[in-house]
């Protein structure tokens, strides 16, 4: 016991301490599953292997929410065991993504700021079990999170039956970072009260009575670390793009040099752009985002970041490392929130967020698609790049030009899948150039793709088929219905988008 003891300050819960195979007992079949976990970060570590042995066995099938993707490979085993018929909000997990396009589980890609709400309000089915990570329980039974907050919260507020991962893995020293607030039920719901980014509303932990912690599991294993890769050449290009844009926008008085709180989605090209703001000139920066990732470290060792907001930290091995043995010298500066808060769509209206995300492809219009390719497979999910798309100050899209060795052209005519049309992005960036779009017609914002973003390979063709689309099919936002979509036919019939062996 003198392992965890220290840990669990409600003494009376030690009784509650349990193998994840008993614990796993308490989930039953038909049940929809709260657990914790954000973007490989945080999630429960032993339960959910207990629930995928089961599921081998016995006829055990859940519908699972989480916060967001879940690492170890979490995901994957869950559907290769067969222990998932109904997956949402977010995945990344290529064993999960195949079945989800076999059909095998059904997948209900939303808004991560949504499920919460969905919850509260019944149109999604209660959780009867909360599974959730945690690095302490305080002396009133409060689940104190680890290294992503997530849904756990709203998780643990509907929950007839919680399980707690007491993950001695993770220091102590988390407990404080993290402020747990959530939105009153409707009519007459009160403002949410933050008008900054470091504002603390909440509590410390996650409330709960501690009648309903039903068991407590030991586990001492990290998080995934992760898996984005290091910029290049067009990405450090991207950057400077972009640097060059927002230095614009401070010498016309639209921006300070602190700029306003900045928001970067998942993945390798957007921690790159944020990455490259280590070399430009802007200072007091600060973050409202869902993910912190490697690129929000290097900003505050660079001395040019002063203060992030976020539900989850995403990091490398090298810099998981760092962080956590310098939680210290962060510490004041970092705030973990539910998911509901960090991308609740009133405040990042409030805020003013700048909104970095990267873009699988877009079309001649600036609509964009994140999920699917060709329209009809999905890679991983929307994510939370919506909520601070439809709501930022600036919503920017990045991505290079080309992709598959130059077989794909990421601007398309027309896209066959819209996550974020026209009317919500502001920017879009590839290594070729920048292109502002506020305060275009559709007609001048497609001259303007093509002139700034489409790669040179790409561009004549891209150009001949708007100015034949003008001329032949007309409209306020013209198209050749006939030919909009022949990229990607070509990509399926013969591997390029321009119809070439």
């Amino acid at each position: 016991m003198s392992q965890y003891a220290e840990r669990i300050r409600l003494k009376s819960l030690c009784e509650k301490v349990t193998t994840a195979e008993e614990a796993a007992k308490l989930v039953k079949n038909g049940n929809t599953v709260g657990m914790s976990g954000f973007t490989r970060a945080g999630e429960a570590k032993k339960v959910p292997l207990a629930l995928t042995e089961r599921a081998r066995h016995e006829e055990l099938k859940i519908t699972l929410i989480t916060g967001a993707s879940l690492g170890n490979d979490m995901d994957g085993l869950m559907a290769e065991s067969g222990l998932l018929a109904r997956r949402i909000p977010y995945q990344s997990d290529a064993v999960l993504r195949k079945a989800l396009n076999n059909g095998e589980v059904m997948y209900i890609d939303q808004h991560l700021s949504d499920t919460a709400e969905q919850l509260r309000a019944g149109s999604l089915p209660k959780v009867d079990v909360a599974i959730i990570e945690a690095c302490a329980i305080t002396e009133n039974g409060g689940i104190v999170p680890t290294t992503s907050t997530g849904n756990s919260a709203s998780f643990v507020e509907q929950a007839d039956v919680v399980i707690i991962e007491l993950n001695l893995a993770h220091p102590a020293a988390l407990e404080g970072l993290h402020d747990i607030y959530l939105p009153t039920k409707r009519p007459n719901r009160a403002p949410i009260p933050l008008v900054n980014g470091q504002d603390r509303i909440g509590t410390p932990y996650i409330p709960v009575d501690p009648a309903r912690i039903a068991a407590i599991v030991i586990t001492d294993q990290e998080d995934s670390y992760s898996v984005v890769q290091p910029g290049d050449d067009e990405t450090e290009t991207i950057a400077g793009h972009l640097i060059a844009f927002l230095e614009m926008e401070v010498e016309r008085g639209n921006l300070s040099s602190s700029l306003l709180p900045l928001q970067a989605g998942v993945g390798t090209i957007a921690n790159a752009v944020m990455s490259g703001l280590k070399k430009s000139r802007f200072t007091g920066l600060t973050m409202y985002s869902e993910v912190l990732q490697d690129s929000t470290f290097e900003l505050f060792d660079a001395g040019k970041m002063v203060g992030a907001s976020g539900c989850s930290f995403t990091l490398s091995e090298r810099m998981c490392h760092h962080v956590m043995a310098n939680l210290d010298k962060y510490k004041d500066k970092l705030v973990l929130r539910p998911q509901e808060i960090s991308n609740h769509p009133e405040l990042i209206r409030r805020l003013g967020t700048i909104s970095i995300n990267t873009a699988l492809e877009f079309d001649i219009y600036g609509n964009v698609n994140s999920t699917h390719v060709n329209g009809t497979h999905m890679m991983n999910g929307l994510g939370g790049s919506g909520d601070f798309t439809r709501n930022a100050h600036l919503a920017i899209y990045v991505t290079k030009s080309i992709a598959k060795g130059g077989a794909i052209s990421s601007a398309v005519p027309m896209t066959p899948h819209v996550d974020h049309n026209e009317h919500d992005v502001d920017i879009i960036v590839t290594e070729q150039g920048l292109a502002d779009l506020r305060g275009l017609a559709p007609r001048e914002r497609a001259q303007l793709i093509i002139d700034k973003c489409v790669h040179p390979d790409f561009r004549p063709a891209m150009q001949d088929y708007f100015d034949r689309a003008c001329a032949n099919a007309g409209g306020q936002t013209p198209h050749l219905l006939e030919e909009a979509l022949s990229w990607h036919l070509n990509v399926q019939k013969t591997g390029h988008m321009l119809g070439k062996r």
